[in-house]
């Protein structure tokens, strides 16, 4: 697969990957990187930022049932819950993984008066179009 016909798709997915309800409550999403992954056909790496303002939060969602994530906290404190396990608080430097999937009912800044950062990494089907889908 063409790296334009990648980037097209991921452009597409990141587009979607947070939905306009929850840039409503305080979060931003953007695109980093995405690449096809030559030695897995069919399967891509796509990269997004997603920064919280003091106090903000992504909507609930669920992921792309072919997505395996791995998030990275680069600044600040970040507040989640990944479907039934305890909800946690990961520091600048901490990491965690998501399963194909999985729901995300809480995913927020920790802090009231200081940003948080987040970089996620999706190993996905290069032809799913969303990465992630509100909860109703």
């Amino acid at each position: 697969m063409k790296i334009r016909t990648v980037i097209g798709a991921a452009s597409v997915a990141i587009a979607t990957a947070t939905p306009s309800s929850a840039h409503d409550v305080g979060d931003k999403v953007t695109p980093n990187f995405a690449q096809a992954i030559p030695n897995i056909p069919g399967k891509s790496l796509i990269a997004v930022v997603v920064d919280y303002p003091p106090g903000g939060a992504s909507a609930p969602h669920t992921h792309a049932k072919s997505s395996f994530i791995c998030a990275y906290v680069i600044s600040g404190r970040i507040e989640s819950k990944v479907n039934n396990s305890p909800t946690r608080v990961y520091k600048a430097g901490d990491s965690w993984s998501e399963p194909p999937g999985a729901s995300h009912p809480i995913s927020r800044n920790a802090s009231k008066t200081k940003p948080a950062k987040l970089l996620a990494v999706f190993v996905v089907d290069t032809d799913d179009k969303e990465l992630t889908t509100p909860v109703k």
